[in-house]
């Protein structure tokens, strides 16, 4: 599988732009063929300059309207456990999310977000053990999710585009919500007091995320303090890997609007 960054994409534009051949291009580039027309449509798409008529479908190359709820939420699926795939064999990619079979629910509002962000393209899912990789092809998988790149997420810098962070301010719920059912969990903690001589129990709920990718964790963490939940970094060993939500006003504020997976 090979993967070409935003800097070579902009290289070829660039020489596809001043009237270089796209063959030449290729060549030059070392990227396949066939993926310099794609880049080279795209980018015409933008500009209004692609001829004949088209079925507008893409909210980045035609301006079609984008449910933008659901795009909050499989952008925070896709920084957890998602990833998007480009296959020799497949003409375009496909946008794959990674969820345990103990949560169905989950499965069912990833796959839901999908349709709502990508009305026009079916929707599949492919059982792994004990999991199911929930998953969408698209040719415009690349407008919308443009943090996709060589390696994996946390060997490498994640940020939200302009238009990315808009939706995000106006939908943060919904990206918690992602990022939570992801790779996050609510668990009921526990400890003793003496009360009067004699030992009581009490627990007490909190939600953690961990995530290995700084850049990962600070979208979540920015995007908490945005809607005033209170949070903490808790480190495995000298790693600081996991957010944790403990104190009862911020517990309650994530129940009312993420919740428990399911």
């Amino acid at each position: 599988m090979n993967f070409h960054g935003t800097e070579v994409r902009q290289k070829a534009l660039t020489l596809l732009r001043s009237g270089a051949k796209g063959a030449d291009v290729a060549r030059q580039l070392n990227v396949p063929r066939g993926t310099v027309s794609y880049w080279l449509h795209v980018d015409r798409s933008k500009r209004g300059e692609c001829p004949g008529s088209h079925n507008p479908t893409c909210n980045r190359c035609d301006g079609v309207d984008l449910n933008e709820s659901a795009y909050a939420c499989l952008l925070g699926l896709y920084l957890g456990d998602g990833h998007v795939s480009q296959y020799a064999q497949h003409r375009v990619p496909n946008l794959m999310i990674t969820l345990d079979d103990s949560w169905p629910g989950i499965q069912d509002e990833a796959e839901a977000a999908m349709r709502k962000v990508f009305p026009d393209n079916a929707t599949c899912r492919v059982r792994k053990a004990g999991c199911h990789n929930i998953k969408v092809y698209s040719k415009h998988l690349l407008c919308l999710f443009p943090q996709h790149g060589p390696g994996k997420k946390h060997e490498r810098e994640i940020t939200l585009e302009v238009w990315q962070q808009e939706i995000v301010d106006s939908n943060p719920w919904d990206f918690i919500r992602g990022l939570i059912h992801s790779d996050g969990c609510r668990i009921t903690n526990w400890t003793t007091r003496l009360v009067g001589g004699e030992r009581k129990r009490y627990e007490y709920p909190r939600y953690f995320f961990a995530n290995k990718s700084d850049d990962i964790r600070k979208l979540l963490c920015d995007t908490l303090d945005k809607v005033g939940v209170e949070w903490t970094t808790l480190a495995r060993g000298s790693d600081p890997f996991n957010i944790s939500v403990a104190r009862r006003a911020s517990v309650a504020l994530m129940d009312a609007h993420v919740g428990p997976k399911y």
